[in-house]
């Protein structure tokens, strides 16, 4: 069976364009893209949090299987990263554009929970885990990408993503499911009371 996406958002190309000028390389896999597409179709009108927007691929996946009522909040620490998400898809109302640090933004956060979190950053996932959980509603998916090894890992890393992977996993709260596919997923679903 071949896996690759069939319908691409109508920015991915010159969001690729952009990234590779730029020489961007952290970017949304396409397969990964496609479920974060299919997760937010399964949220009519849902609240959707990506931390991480970078150059805006993961987004535009998002915003192109969100309905008309959905709502998407992005943050990136990178102003001229996200910039180019923002030059592509800053004319959709549905989505609002955070530019500052991810760990600060978590912790100062006071509004309602997302159906839906995407951390494709540091903080959420390597740090600030416990808080970006919080933020998931009820029945809510916390998703999280780039497990299998990676150019750039910083020495001692693969030690830990098996903690991360583990500390998930080991949660009472959620049900935790990990792909090895795409770039390595770990998928984590909050338990209805």
């Amino acid at each position: 069976m071949d896996d690759a996406p069939s319908r691409l958002p109508a920015a991915l190309p010159a969001l690729r364009a952009k990234a590779s000028a730029a020489g961007f390389t952290m970017s949304c896999e396409v397969r990964t893209g496609s479920l974060l597409a299919a997760l937010a179709a399964a949220r009519p009108a849902g609240r959707i949090l990506e931390l991480g927007t970078g150059v805006g691929e993961g987004t535009a996946w998002l915003l192109a299987g969100m309905d008309r009522s959905a709502r998407l909040m992005t943050v990136e620490l990178n102003a001229a990263v996200q910039a180019v998400a923002q030059e592509h898809l800053g004319e959709d109302p549905r989505v609002t554009f955070v530019t500052g640090d991810g760990g600060t933004w978590l912790e100062t956060y006071d509004g309602d929970p997302f159906d839906l979190v995407f951390a494709d950053t540091w903080p959420g996932k390597f740090t600030h885990l416990d808080r970006a959980l919080d933020l998931v509603a009820p029945g809510g998916t916390y998703l999280i990408d780039d497990l299998d090894p990676q150019p750039g890992w910083p020495e001692g890393h693969e030690a830990s993503v098996a903690r991360l992977s583990a500390e998930l996993e080991a949660r009472a709260d959620f049900r935790s499911v990990r792909l090895a596919w795409a770039s390595g997923l770990l998928m984590a679903v909050r338990a209805t009371p």
